[in-house]
């Protein structure tokens, strides 16, 4: 199992924590052992199901348990995981929420089902390197997000998951073609002045989706008019407009600072307030929310923060919350996807797992 650092602190190292192992014996014989819990190894078996998958399952669920009962167990999860104790926790809502993470994540130490997960390919356009990144999520912690360059967007998808939104779904979106103009460090401490600014591109971007709607309607109501007829302008317009609009965008990086002071506005929470003082560049984004159970999921408008090339950040707008993200530098062996479509295959199958 690999788990990130303990909350708040996203710079630290992985960790890791092993689940099973196997013995190969003569005549192509092997044991499998189930490492979970605090009793030592114990008997568990491992199946094949197909390709990029398998599954492992412990014989003896008794070992998992501990004298104490749940509550012993909840309290070394909590130490272990978190790196605190119950007393460390005042918020109520948080203790209900790490509660919760608790009983979700508890209820599958048995049976376990893995599937290959292909890093994200790369190309010298992108905006940092694409990878896998640590996460604050307020109080459900730190979670893995895997960014990744699709065009003029960039996603951040959950690669662990919690109560409210599970592994597998968009966590953010950036939108590469909209950059942000952020205000001088004294406004910018004004939440209010930060929120214009963003709804503003909010509304720019709804007219022009409104427009690009409209424009492929009266295209296809064009293409049928000029099915008889020898010959069609289209095909010129479009590929004109679609160079327009490619150019704007590298225009657009190009004239981007080295940098430029930041601060988060008062009133945005953040649980790591060692967040870099500078950044390079901002973009407006949309940050999925949801209530407990991937419940009434919405996508929110926010602000995606480029630090450096191992740092970047979001500030959801409604939920006045800031997360901070740090690359994790390991490297992993046979990792690669085959190519641009396998990888976003990947993308979809998780996604439609998790809901």
């Amino acid at each position: 199992m690999y788990l990130p650092p303990h909350d708040p602190h996203v710079d630290d190292p992985m960790r890791f924590k092993p689940l099973f192992r196997i013995h190969l014996m003569e005549r192509k014989c092997a044991t499998v052992e189930c490492m979970y819990g605090h009793k030592g190894p114990h008997n568990g078996h491992i199946q094949i199901v197909k390709k990029d998958e398998f599954s492992t399952k412990c014989n003896q669920t008794d070992h998992h348990r501990m004298s104490g009962g749940r509550q012993e167990e909840f309290r070394t999860w909590l130490r272990e995981e978190w790196g605190r104790t119950l007393e460390d926790i005042f918020h109520e809502h948080m203790q209900e929420l790490i509660l919760m993470k608790f009983i979700y994540t508890s209820q599958y130490d048995n049976c376990l089902t893995y599937r290959r997960i292909y890093l994200p390919p790369s190309s010298p356009d992108d905006l940092i390197q694409p990878g896998l990144f640590k996460g604050t999520y307020g109080s459900h912690g730190l979670e893995i997000v895997m960014l990744s360059f699709h065009g003029k967007k960039a996603k951040g998808t959950k690669i662990t998951g919690d109560p409210n939104i599970p592994a597998g779904q968009q966590t953010v979106e950036i939108d590469l073609a909209h950059p942000l103009q952020l205000p001088d460090i004294e406004n910018l401490r004004d939440f209010s002045e930060l929120s214009r600014i963003v709804l503003e591109v909010q509304e720019q971007v709804r007219r022009e989706e409104q427009q690009r709607e409209q424009r492929q309607e009266e295209e296809e109501e064009h293409s049928q008019q000029a099915a008889s007829q020898p010959a069609s302008p289209l095909g010129g317009e479009g590929a004109e407009g679609e160079e327009t609009a490619a150019g704007a965008e590298g225009t657009t990086q190009d004239k981007a600072p080295a940098s430029q002071p930041f601060v988060l506005p008062m009133g945005v929470i953040s649980r790591n307030e060692d967040y870099p003082r500078t950044c390079r560049i901002c973009f407006y984004g949309t940050g999925l929310i949801a209530g407990h159970g991937f419940t009434s999921p919405e996508r929110t408008p926010g602000v995606f923060v480029l630090f450096d090339d191992d740092r970047f950040g979001f500030i959801w707008l409604e939920l006045k919350s800031f997360s901070l993200y740090s690359r994790i530098k390991v490297s992993f062996q046979n990792a690669q996807a085959p190519s641009r479509e396998a990888f976003d295959e990947m993308l979809k199958n998780i996604q439609s797992l998790a809901t």
